[in-house]
């Protein structure tokens, strides 16, 4: 075809088809965008909104039921569920608009609400129309993984798409699962009321971080009450009952639970849309082979977000639409590589666990020579102050510079104070730079600076400092 309907039509309306769409239209480019469920994706529906909604809420109830702490004595929460689930509904409700279809229309993006299928690489049927594109990007998006376990999907079960239709608290809940999803939806049912088991077939929970993390979580986790059993094998469901085998106990051993919430992981969109019959070529996990510049094995297709991976991050889809999208409707005049040098993340349980480019344990596993500073937030007057002083941050610089490598924050905010060493990365900014930096006391903050301060005492120049003090001596 020498002319098409579309500059670029974009499958799925989540973080990475928003952005993607919102660029097109922008740059004056003529943009459909097709979704076959609900603007604004998994984030806004059924993932970072709600999770997080809920989450505060679970805070809330813990913060009253510590209060001993802060001088108080006698205060339970009465938790009403059904109006916690009515917050939570009420936060999406609040952020919609900015996802709707009319936000998008006024913008001028071409919204679509349908089942979309590739019938050739420049030609994709929604409903009963037909639109010719001269590129597309699939940003599809991932739905929870259910694994094939015995009987488990002829029960009821729970995921991180279905459980906000949830009214009543579970008594006993059994979560499957101690990645970021599974913990924080763990400590968030724990701390509304509800007695939860959290199993994984892991040594630890929280793999993709180092090994002191893994165990501050899974301490703090069981001083709140939670039965949390690792290296657990679930090996069979029936209504209300779970098998599971553990290590060092012969035979399957009964978990008995109100409700059971899968969170293993997540499988990519890619089924469905006519791409076989295409060629485009997928991962044996089901994500997008792509290149450096997001594109899939056929020239003006490309991808961005969960569909395509490695980061199944919200703020990762937004970063890749701009590569997907530029690359789509420039990519014969210029082209440019996805950039994922600095990549950060944040659990939010609490306290929040942070975290940019190098840990120590991908350190040793890249064989990256690094020095690892720390600096403990018991030393920080803001956390003493607020009766959170535990946690930390650590900083892995390149050896004989301050160049930041990676940084891992543990602490209330950490998802926030990791920010500065975002920037720093990014920018190429060092530790001298953090340093010198004025930082407000008394704030969590400062604990950045404290930990840059750590890096420069640890390699403090001994020897002129020695003749410094001679010089101070003689002019006494």
């Amino acid at each position: 075809m020498s002319r098409f309907d579309n500059n670029l039509v974009v499958l799925g309306a989540g973080s990475g088809g928003l952005i993607s769409a919102l660029i097109a239209a922008t740059v004056r480019a003529e943009v459909t965008l097709i979704e076959r469920n609900k603007m604004g994706g998994d984030c806004l529906n059924t993932g970072c909104v709600p999770s997080k909604a809920l989450i505060k809420s679970a805070k809330v109830a813990h913060t009253l039921r510590t209060a001993h702490k802060f001088g108080m004595s006698n205060v339970e929460p009465d938790v009403d569920f059904a109006k916690v689930m009515q917050r939570v509904q009420g936060a999406i409700d609040t952020i919609a608009p900015k996802d709707s279809v009319e936000r998008y229309t006024e913008l001028g993006v071409n919204c679509i609400m349908g089942e979309a299928t590739l019938e050739d690489a420049h030609n994709v049927r929604v409903n009963d129309t037909l639109l010719s594109t001269k590129s597309i990007v699939l940003a599809t998006g991932a739905s929870p993984f259910v694994p094939p376990i015995p009987g488990l999907r002829e029960i009821p079960h729970l995921t991180s798409d279905n459980l906000w239709s949830l009214t009543e608290l579970p008594k006993r809940l059994l979560v499957m699962g101690g990645g970021p999803i599974g913990c924080e939806l763990a400590q968030a049912f724990q701390r509304l009321g509800s007695q939860v088991t959290l199993i994984d077939m892991a040594p630890r929970l929280l793999p993709r971080e180092d090994t002191d993390v893994s165990d501050y979580v899974l301490e703090r986790f069981r001083a709140e009450g939670m039965d949390v059993r690792l290296e657990c094998k679930a090996v069979g469901f029936e209504a209300g009952l779970a098998k599971v085998e553990l290590p060092d106990i012969a035979g399957a051993q009964d978990l008995p639970f109100d409700q059971v919430l899968v969170a293993v992981g997540r499988s990519a969109h890619s089924k469905g849309m006519g791409l076989e019959s295409l060629g485009v070529d997928c991962n044996p996990n089901g994500t997008l082979v792509v290149d450096d510049y997001l594109r899939t094995s056929v020239g003006n297709i490309y991808g961005c977000g969960d569909v395509v991976g490695p980061y199944q991050f919200t703020h990762m889809a937004a970063h890749q639409a701009w590569f997907a999208s530029v690359n789509a409707l420039f990519g014969q005049f210029w082209k440019f590589k996805v950039n994922y040098s600095v990549v950060p993340w944040t659990t939010y349980i609490d306290p929040e666990v942070a975290r940019v480019g190098l840990s120590e344990q991908d350190a040793a596993e890249q064989g990256i020579p690094v020095d690892v500073t720390r600096y403990g937030l018991d030393d920080l007057d803001r956390a003493i102050v607020d009766g959170t002083a535990s946690g930390w941050v650590k900083v892995l610089t390149k050896p004989g510079s301050d160049k930041i490598l990676g940084a891992c924050i543990v602490g209330p905010s950490a998802g926030e104070l990791i920010g500065e060493m975002v920037s720093a990365m990014t920018h190429g900014l060092g530790l001298k730079k953090i340093m010198g930096t004025v930082h407000i006391y008394p704030t969590y903050f400062e604990a950045n600076k404290f930990a840059a301060s750590a890096w420069r005492k640890e390699r403090a120049p001994d020897k002129l400092l020695d003749m410094v003090g001679k010089l101070h001596q003689w002019l006494r």
